[in-house]
């Protein structure tokens, strides 16, 4: 035979040589989730290895996967019940905790890139992304709210505002408000494509931000559809996304790829909680390697197409490739 592929197969040197995708930290975003108050860190059952974080304890985490090579990271806040209402007025509170943690995450690591989240369910006592009256998610007047949410997170410091709760409209709503209020260096990551998914089950535990009735079906994307997903681009880079994200990332790779190849922003992708967990129950099961079976879900997820990876495995995989290189 003449040709034979696996000449190009038979050392690690030639195979990483004539590798197709790589994958760095620097590809890769951070969750992390910011508890009121001080304390010790909270575990997640549900999400092993991953905490809810005081901010003494948020920034020593930062320190640590600052020194593996993670630059970029995204910030959520478990919000105490008292602080919740129908209107989420308390996210652009001056005195919000969420708030304060931006600022001095901005002052003391001026070097990172900060990402916000931008919905209502954080701080809703319905928890949806939207305004509820009568059951029903609306979504025009949503848009003010988001828009006050975005412009508190960026005279905060934020760079990157991270709108999650899938209203339409809203990308433009915030660029406008952003704009106004002299913003317009901000950077907008749209959840372009986020489906109603099952696999969002422990951030909500994380965050304890589950809908008090009903499900978001009526506003996140149907698994059953991926055309739609050039909709919601298309309107989102008309009204000035900078990124386009997909979410979840694993069960949407075919979608991932369709954004890269019709788009020419950055394609990004969310590793959800339900993704991360699976992977980390088989491993514990001694199913699965995990420092083999994780690199390659996240490197499936770079081959689709995505230029940034959110994952709750972003510190585990920055440790691994530290080790090795």
């Amino acid at each position: 035979m003449r040709i034979r592929p696996r000449r190009n197969r038979k050392n690690e040197t030639i195979r990483n040589m004539v590798a197709e995708t790589t994958l760095r930290p620097s590809d890769l975003m951070y969750p992390l989730f910011l508890n009121y108050g001080e304390g010790a860190p909270q575990a997640i059952p549900s999400l092993p290895g991953i905490f809810r974080f005081s901010q003494s304890d948020l920034e020593r985490e930062i320190e640590e996967a600052l020194e593996l090579g993670l630059r970029s990271f995204v910030l959520f806040p478990a919000v105490p019940e008292r602080y919740k209402d129908q209107h989420a007025t308390y996210s652009s509170n001056p005195d919000n905790f969420y708030l304060k943690s931006i600022r001095r995450i901005n002052e003391r690591f001026p070097e990172i890139a900060l990402m916000s989240d931008v919905a209502m369910d954080p701080y809703s006592s319905d928890g949806h992304d939207g305004l509820v009256k009568d059951g029903i998610i609306l979504n025009d007047e949503t848009l003010p709210i988001l828009s006050e949410m975005s412009v508190a997170q960026a005279q905060a410091g934020v760079d990157i505002i991270g709108p999650s709760d899938m209203m339409d409209g809203r990308v433009g709503s915030i660029r406008d408000a952003l704009d106004h209020a002299g913003y317009d260096h901000v950077s907008i990551m749209s959840y372009t494509a986020k489906y109603a998914s099952a696999y969002y089950g422990p951030f909500r535990d994380a965050l304890d931000s589950a809908p008090k009735a009903g499900d978001k079906k009526t506003y996140q994307m149907d698994p059953a559809n991926k055309q739609e997903a050039l909709i919601e681009a298309e309107l989102d880079t008309i009204e000035g996304a900078d990124f386009l994200m997909v979410k979840p990332a694993l069960c949407y790779l075919d979608v991932i790829h369709l954004l890269k190849s019709n788009s020419k922003l950055p394609i990004a992708a969310y590793n959800v909680s339900g993704e991360y967990a699976m992977l980390k129950a088989a491993c514990e099961k001694g199913w699965l390697d995990y420092d083999v079976a994780m690199p390659e879900m996240l490197l499936s997820i770079k081959r689709a197409g995505a230029s940034v990876i959110l994952s709750y495995f972003a510190k585990d995989f920055a440790r691994l490739f530290k080790n090795k290189f």
